[in-house]
């Protein structure tokens, strides 16, 4: 448990649930702007959660650090995470893209795990965060951690999730782990088909489309 006061941690798990609250906000306005302007959603769905108390003691400690709000607040950066998952791999890196241009966002850190993916096969888009939440009476600035991947990298990500961490580790049979690298790899590729899939249709709509149909909705936004 941390050291504070239960009133402090209160506090402190209200400003991070706010600041998961405000990102899920932020990114349903955008997937909507998208929708009027493009005629489609980039975003299948978004989840949010503020990290369990138990948890960032566990992370303090590995860290070597006090378990406090402070030293949560100062060295872990995923307190608040927001999940946005999207159908394609390109939309991955246009949401990415409208994030990085929000004036009031301040990207830590960028982790590529789609180009480059993690050893186990996990991959997704990381941006580390610092955001401003707006209370009653101030504005506090704190980090986040956003998640952006596709459908297919949720859906593996979630499965791996359940073997490598709700199971005993002594248990799991000899070359599991090989597998699920093996089984990233294959979902992997038909993500790619799907992106390409998708290129190629779009292409051979613009492509038989009348000028007048060539630029989305712009009738929408005269």
């Amino acid at each position: 448990m941390l050291r504070n006061d239960p009133y402090e941690i209160r506090l402190m798990q209200n400003l991070y649930d706010a600041a998961v609250k405000q990102l899920s906000l932020k990114f349903e306005i955008l997937n909507n702007e998208f929708k009027v302007l493009y005629a489609r959603n980039p975003i299948h769905h978004i989840e949010g959660r503020v990290k369990a108390i138990e948890s960032m003691v566990a992370k303090l400690r590995k860290k070597g650090l006090p378990p406090t709000i402070e030293a949560a607040r100062e060295s872990i950066n995923d307190i608040a995470g927001v999940r946005v998952v999207c159908s394609y791999i390109d939309d991955v890196y246009r949401v990415a893209e409208m994030v990085e241009r929000q004036t009031d966002i301040e990207i830590i850190k960028r982790q590529d795990y789609i180009r480059t993916p993690n050893y186990n096969g996990y991959r997704s888009l990381h941006l580390d965060i610092r955001m401003p939440v707006y209370l009653s009476d101030r504005t506090e600035h704190v980090t986040a951690e956003i998640q952006i991947r596709t459908i297919a990298m949720d859906f593996w990500a979630s499965l791996e999730h359940d073997i490598r961490y709700k199971v005993d580790k002594t248990k799991l049979p000899e070359g599991i782990n090989e597998e699920m690298l093996e089984c990233s790899g294959k979902i992997a590729e038909i993500d790619r088909k799907m992106q390409d899939m998708y290129r190629r249709i779009k292409a051979a709509e613009k492509n038989t489309a009348s000028p007048a149909l060539s630029e989305p909705k712009k009738q929408d936004r005269e």
